[in-house]
């Protein structure tokens, strides 16, 4: 796939895109600019794969739609705060707090593992973080080191709630179609259950562990082998 090419482009009549950030399982996240504020924020572009038919598109930007609300009815400093949502071409766009930062999962990368000191505190933001959107009957569903960044101005935040289900929403996909990164996903999911409360506390466990060893407790470098030494 080649370098995203929309840098310049005004969506929604007010946020310009200026240069990408990064792209996650749902599209690429945009630095941007809103004209109207005059203030600094990213805008998630949602990018769909290829061969899709016409509902199934129709299912991905209900989905979406639902992590934007999902995610907007959270106010916490440990959450990326979502101030918008557009349709562009008939398509959503998320607009969201700019959060400089490096996510855990690069500094792991690039820095190797992190004292237990530091991750125990990393921890304990995630873990309120989480306490706040279970709250309000929001899952996750995705807790993994590059969905957790450490600010510049020295706050962590979870993002990225791409696959996020509120409870009481109606279910978009089936109880068997596994959303999630393998490495991180509870063993009962891994089996098709639905994701619970304590489904996300099981992903930070691992993602903590990955933050002090270098990688997660079950990873075995493929997908299905993964998923089998997870349950």
């Amino acid at each position: 796939m080649g370098a995203p090419s929309a840098g310049g482009r005004l969506v929604g009549g007010r946020y310009r895109l200026e240069e990408p950030l990064g792209r996650g399982g749902m599209g690429i996240v945009w630095r941007g600019r809103d004209e109207l504020l005059g203030r600094a924020v990213s805008v998630k572009e949602v990018l769909l794969p290829p061969g899709l038919s016409a509902q199934e598109q129709d299912v991905l930007y209900r989905r979406t739609l639902r992590e934007a609300r999902a995610a907007a009815r959270l106010d916490h400093p440990n959450v990326v705060l979502v101030y918008d949502v557009v349709e562009e071409n008939g398509r959503p766009w998320i607009v969201m707090e700019l959060v400089r930062a490096r996510s855990l999962g690069d500094v792991i990368r690039e820095d190797g593992p992190l004292p237990p000191h530091q991750v125990a505190e990393i921890g304990q933001h995630v873990l309120a973080a989480l306490r706040a959107a279970h709250g309000a009957g929001v899952l996750h569903r995705d807790v993994k080191p590059s969905n957790v960044l450490l600010a510049d101005d020295g706050r962590v935040v979870l993002t990225d709630f791409g696959v996020a289900a509120v409870e009481g929403d109606a279910t978009l996909t089936g109880s068997g179609t596994l959303l999630g990164s393998p490495a991180y996903i509870a063993p009962e999911r891994a089996r098709g259950a639905r994701a619970t409360a304590a489904s996300d506390l099981w992903a930070l466990g691992a993602t903590l562990y990955a933050a002090v060893e270098g990688r997660p407790p079950h990873d075995r470098g493929a997908a299905m082998a993964t998923l089998t030494a997870v349950v």
